[in-house]
């Protein structure tokens, strides 16, 4: 049987990263004489192929990618030339050894690929060996985008803009629950081709289509690192939409959903109203606070920008301007951040918060999502993601900010 790859990775896509990360290594992790890495969003990065297995990238020489399954899909999908087949960490030593790229005796790697007990299997494996994090150094790697991913974005956004704007506002009214308005959003994004697929990085966080929530599900006490509250499907899915809530026609319907076109993410929170005379007037005040926060914060998305500097700047507004109490969130829904990186993962870096002290960079792409949580109604605001150039963010993801009304 011959078969093709449905798309190849570019092998400058694969040069250009792996030589970033090394430029990050070397700052970050200088003994170290490479890095394994091993989270299968990672190890698509960096080779182009969605596998199994582990990728050593060592400071000197060609990478390797080593797999445990799929070999045959990687070789289609990478345009990397050495990938070979292993069963245990123990064959790694030799296995590198024999490709001319042998690990030395202080290796980084992507700890938050593996679980603890597969750490600590790997460590057992390699006596002798001194493990130390290289995530620091993936995660700045990944945050500035090539042309190659930009494009992938840029067609994400228009399509995540057309789904939300164009298509949805035809399928949508008050009356409906939570859950039918979220079956409806799948519909609207698997016509402009959503992959269906969304991803998150950080431990334990998961997501599927985003928030569906109308009126006070918005300020619902959510685990969910955001500041939209929602009731969910149920307690075990705190995600979609609850069948039990119905949109009322005097309500906010906050929509945050992701979209995923070929592996990439750009994030989009609209909010919809019945019609334009049943916003309450602290409803729109809120809502135009956030679109001059989204303002403000774009136009400041140039290379040398701190994003602390950012936050801190933004909080000081909301403050002088009596917005504090619901900014970001409500209660112990309030999150403590103003925008996140996003890419391959809806949570990349950097992040729009108070510990984030590197400068932005050109081509890094982040979505902003300034929002205020009013008791008893909901929560308005917005969402968009911009990518960073030296004359302010570029959105992404259309000019249409909303609110938005039902055709």
């Amino acid at each position: 049987m011959s078969f093709l790859s449905l798309e190849q990775m570019p092998l400058s896509e694969v040069s250009e990263r792996t030589a970033r990360l090394r430029l990050h290594l070397n700052t970050l992790n200088p003994a170290a004489s490479g890095i394994l890495v091993f989270s299968r969003l990672a190890l698509y990065h960096l080779t182009g192929a969605w596998v199994s297995g582990v990728l050593w990238v060592p400071m000197d020489g060609e990478a390797v990618l080593l797999c445990r399954k799929g070999i045959e899909r990687a070789q289609l999908d990478s345009p990397m030339s050495r990938i070979v087949e292993f069963k245990s960490y123990s064959q790694l030593p030799a296995l590198l050894q024999d490709a001319g790229v042998p690990m030395g005796d202080e290796v980084a790697v992507e700890m938050s690929g593996l679980t603890w007990s597969m750490g600590e299997l790997l460590r057992s494996k390699l006596p002798g060996v001194v493990l130390v994090p290289g995530d620091t150094a993936m995660a700045w790697t990944r945050a500035v985008k090539t042309p190659w991913e930009l494009a992938k974005l840029r067609l994400a956004g228009e399509r995540h803009d057309k789904a939300l704007n164009d298509t949805l506002p035809n399928l949508i009214r008050p009356g409906m629950t939570e859950r039918e308005i979220a079956l409806a959003v799948w519909d609207a994004f698997y016509s402009h081709g959503h992959q269906g697929m969304m991803r998150m990085q950080n431990a334990g966080e998961e997501i599927f289509l985003g928030h569906v929530a109308a009126g006070d599900s918005a300020n619902y006490p959510t685990v969910f690192n955001g500041p939209l509250g929602l009731r969910g499907a149920h307690p075990v899915l705190p995600f979609l939409g609850y069948a039990g809530k119905v949109w009322q026609r005097g309500e906010p319907l906050a929509l945050d959903c992701g979209f995923c076109l070929e592996g990439y993410h750009t994030d989009k929170t609209q909010v919809y109203w019945a019609e334009e005379s049943v916003i309450p007037e602290e409803a729109d005040r809120a809502q135009d606070f956030c679109l001059q926060i989204q303002e403000h914060l774009a136009s400041r998305l140039v290379p040398g920008a701190v994003p602390a500097v950012l936050y801190r700047d933004c909080i000081r507004i909301a403050l002088s301007n009596g917005m504090g109490e619901g900014f970001m969130g409500l209660g112990r829904n309030k999150v403590g951040f103003l925008g996140h990186g996003i890419g391959l993962a809806i949570d990349e870096w950097p992040v729009i918060a108070p510990t984030f002290d590197r400068p932005l960079e050109e081509n890094m792409v982040l979505a902003l999502e300034p929002k205020i949580g009013i008791a008893g109604l909901g929560m308005v605001g917005v969402e968009n993601t911009f990518v960073v150039t030296p004359e302010g963010g570029r959105c992404l993801t259309g000019e249409r900010f909303g609110p938005t009304f039902p055709a």
